[in-house]
């Protein structure tokens, strides 16, 4: 992680040398999440209210909440450093995270977004969709994206831990986001795996979040270039 300090060197070559050794006192997070329960038979979305959709993905799409891989690792988990930073961090994402509506689903179906970074939401179907981020610390908005409007770029200006976005016009299409004010998070894909490069030595919490299957913590030291590691078991609701 870059670190910002009120010296001004003599020379341009003692800032670059200096900003690499900032760098080396870091670390990495990594770990493998899975799903301990009995599992459930995916949930068929039906998109019949809307000949579109439905001619797209030929009736035949299921939930993403509860997205398994092989060994029952657990897919759409955000992962993220909870506490224990000591410095806030202020360089937002210079590139835009972009959410795709194609085939009226939201891709990716959890986000993680920097206070300030873009979001763009794309709309390739050529059917109505409307964007309603139904934040509660950022002002919430409800866009609409009819047929020929592609694109749609927004941003959030607070950290806000995740609320969800819908389409009023689909009412299966849901997303969450969380928006962060540091760059230590990540999402895990279908093989449960997960990794936060360049985290600062330090002692962390590090939670893991399902929209339906709650959060798990554990404690992290990081130190110089070490791995640690942070697995995570969830189990059904009781």
């Amino acid at each position: 992680m870059k670190k910002t300090y009120n010296w001004i060197p003599a020379f341009a070559g003692m800032t670059v040398t200096f900003i690499f050794y900032a760098y080396a006192f870091a670390g990495t997070i990594e770990g493998t999440i899975k799903y301990d329960g009995p599992v459930p038979a995916p949930r068929l979305i039906h998109m019949d209210a809307d000949p579109i959709c439905y001619t797209i993905n030929k009736g035949n799409v299921h939930s993403s909440s509860l997205v398994l891989g092989d060994n029952n690792t657990l897919g759409n988990v955000f992962v993220y450093v909870k506490s224990g930073l000591t410095e806030v961090v202020s360089d937002q994402g210079t590139e835009p995270v972009v959410v795709n509506q194609a085939g009226c689903n939201y891709s990716p179906h959890v986000i993680g977004v920097m206070v300030g970074q873009k979001v763009k939401f794309l709309n390739p179907d050529g059917t109505l969709h409307n964007v309603h981020a139904m934040c509660k610390i950022n002002p919430e908005f409800n866009e609409a994206m009819p047929d020929f409007r592609k694109e749609m770029e927004v941003s959030f200006n607070k950290p806000e831990f995740m609320f969800p976005i819908r389409c009023d016009v689909h009412p299966w299409m849901q997303a969450w986001v969380a928006v962060m004010a540091h760059p230590f998070f990540t999402v895990t894909g279908s093989d449960g795996k997960f990794e936060i490069k360049n985290v600062p030595n330090g002692t962390y919490v590090v939670e893991a979040w399902h929209e339906k299957l709650g959060a798990k913590t554990a404690t992290i030291i990081v130190s110089d270039h070490s791995t640690q590691k942070a697995d995570f078991t969830f189990s059904e609701p009781k």
